[in-house]
């Protein structure tokens, strides 16, 4: 029996790709019938100070935690497990995005998140399957079907915000050959603002553009997008007490090919040229203190897919390959390119069993090299125990361990060693993870339950560290650390009520290279305890209420100022009035209660934001 999963909240901590979820929202066959609920893994859709991007929101989603600089829009460090931001990939199609010069800009993706699907989260086996330089975590988007409609949306808030933004697509049948169809899309968008706190402003332009062909079993897109973000912050990269910049200018140009054959079976190819260029400025007030000019450009080829030979045995691969280079004013030019190479092969084999239970073993490797740096043979596998009740309650156990490789960004590896604002290190060698859980999904029709526990250790992970005894604002270091967790995330459906909730507990051990290390900005910046509470409740065809909670008990830091103890909320009022056809005004609000938690130790945290909106859409 053929099935398609639609589970936009992947398994938390799952492994999963035929039973409980599918990883790359592809078509794959079981022998017994899935139960999917289609929810948002947050309340609110939209940010509140910016337009939207694809890592928007993510700070309330509850597979993920997001340290943001200024806004998470301004600059996102993603984090997952409790890793750091480079452990964090950006997937879109079946290629790997990649920044050389540092993960801070891996979520610089000028891509309109209308034409992208919600992000799946791939953790454990399926991390390590499809995942590029990224040994903790990815987050995978999939290319929209191109549909005929578009948008234009205002808004004005405080702050001296305002934001202007216009999306539209057509998608035209072609009437000499049948089921294909020709798509185009565009959008635009603007914004800027003062900023929530002092010298906290931005300014925020992208244009993207897409042509689509589309059949019965393809789907081809030809993708051009250009964004350009200038944003200030105190204390941006450096604890100092320092006003610092950013001006960040990126382009994307990419092609998409996914092709389904046979019976469950599928292949995607994906092809991208990357170009970054980074202006940071060290003190506004006095340019010429420090600055550095980086451009980085990244050319790459992937493919991935599954091909399914009987109802028994399947065979799940994803490779790719990265060329990058940069040219900097800060770095060495001794380390200012590098050609990457990742090959992942994982056989899976199904067993149906009495009773509308299904045992699904997958097993294999991945290949990781570089023309600079040691290879990597990586284990993968993972064990999926599926059982369906004649209630229709679906019950999913599994038993993963995957290993996983990367190497080190070229701002840790390839600037000054012995002094400056960001101390490099010449001798940071291949991080490894090794990561073990054990996880439970329960479904029924109003509910799902995802819960795991996981065990997963690093070896030299790079980590930025501080001592208050040296001029330099951070030192790019290696560190071993053991990390445990428990999760757990629950949605609930009621008939005019969504809720969202999620419980997750961290516990670190970790061994540097240096004794010198006073504090980490990043590794040992984890919550212990977080909970997330979301709801959308509709009580009426005019309004809708969405809101989003978080609270967390960071783990001490000694260079945080604020709190260790952070309550976040965002509020968002919807109003359609029934006068006025495709038209709905929306009031929102962030960081409702002015909280400021620092999310990177010794950076401030953002303030209180409102906005008005009115959206026209046909």
């Amino acid at each position: 029996m053929n099935r398609t999963s639609h589970l936009i909240i992947p398994l938390v901590l799952a492994s999963i790709s035929n039973v409980a979820y599918a990883a790359d929202d592809s078509e794959e066959s079981t022998t017994i019938e899935q139960i999917t609920i289609e929810v948002s893994p947050t309340a609110n859709t939209l940010p509140v100070g910016t337009f939207d991007s694809p890592i928007s929101n993510l700070e309330y989603d509850p597979r993920v935690d997001l340290q943001s600089r200024n806004m998470a829009e301004a600059q996102a460090d993603v984090t997952i497990r409790g890793g750091i931001f480079e452990n964090t990939g950006f997937r879109v199609g079946s290629a790997t995005l990649l920044d050389p010069q540092s993960g801070h800009y891996f979520a610089e993706i000028p891509i309109a998140p209308q034409m992208l699907t919600g992000a799946s989260v791939l953790t454990g086996a399926d991390n390590a399957l499809y995942g590029v330089n990224s040994s903790v975590g990815t987050v995978s988007f999939g290319w929209k079907p191109i549909t005929t409609g578009g948008s234009v949306s205002v808004g004005v808030g405080t702050n001296d915000f305002n934001l202007q933004s216009v999306h539209a697509g057509k998608s035209i049948p072609l009437d000499t050959i049948a089921d294909w169809r020709l798509g185009f899309e565009g959008e635009y968008s603007h914004s800027q603002s003062d900023g929530s706190i002092d010298f906290g402003d931005h300014d925020f332009n992208r244009a993207t553009a897409r042509v689509q062909l589309t059949s019965a079993d393809s789907q081809t897109d030809l993708f051009f997008g250009s964004q350009e973000k200038f944003f200030g912050w105190p204390n941006l990269y450096t604890p100092f007490g320092v006003n610092e910049t950013e001006d960040l200018e990126t382009q994307l140009l990419m092609l998409n090919h996914k092709q389904s054959y046979a019976t469950n079976s599928e292949f995607e190819v994906s092809a991208y040229y990357r170009k970054n260029n980074d202006h940071y400025i060290y003190s506004r007030e006095n340019p010429s203190a420090f600055q550095a000019f980086h451009e980085t450009e990244v050319k790459s080829f992937a493919i991935s897919g599954r091909h399914a030979q009987n109802d028994v045995f399947s065979l799940n691969y994803s490779a790719q390959f990265i060329e990058d280079s940069i040219e900097s004013t800060t770095l060495e030019n001794n380390f200012t390119s590098r050609n990457y190479y990742k090959i992942s092969v994982l056989p899976e084999y199904t067993m149906a069993l009495e009773n509308n239970q299904q045992l699904t073993v997958r097993l294999g490797a991945a290949f990781d090299d570089t023309n600079r740096d040691d290879s990597q043979l990586s284990l993968i596998g993972d064990i999926t125990f599926n059982t369906i009740n004649s209630n229709a309650t679906e019950r999913t156990f599994y038993l993963s361990y995957a290993e996983a490789s990367q190497v080190a960004g070229y701002t840790a590896i390839g600037g000054n060693d012995s002094g400056g604002l960001f101390r490099s290190n010449y001798s940071l060698e291949r991080e490894t993870t090794k990561n073990l859980e054990l996880g439970l999904l329960l479904e029924q029709q109003s509910w799902q339950l995802n819960s795991a526990i996981f065990y997963r250790q690093d070896n030299n992970l790079t980590d930025w560290t501080f001592s208050f005894d040296s001029t330099s604002a951070r030192f790019a270091e290696p560190v071993d650390i053991d990390t445990a967790g428990l999760e757990f995330l629950a949605t609930k459906q009621f008939e005019n009520t969504e809720i969202i909730a999620s419980y997750t507990y961290l516990h670190k051990s970790e061994t540097y290279g240096s004794p010198d290390a006073d504090a980490s900005f990043y590794a040992l910046n984890f919550p212990d305890h977080r909970l997330t509470l979301g709801a959308v409740w509709s009580p009426t065809d005019i309004l809708e209420f969405r809101i989003d909670n978080e609270w967390r008990k960071q783990h001490k830091n000694a260079l945080r100022r604020s709190d260790d103890e952070a309550l976040f909320t965002q509020l968002t009022l919807k109003v359609t009035p029934p006068i006025l056809q495709n038209f709905f005004i929306t009031l929102a609000a962030d960081n409702l209660w002015d909280e400021s938690f620092e999310e990177i130790p010794g950076t401030p945290g953002r303030g209180e934001q409102y906005t008005l909106t009115a959206t026209y859409s046909w």
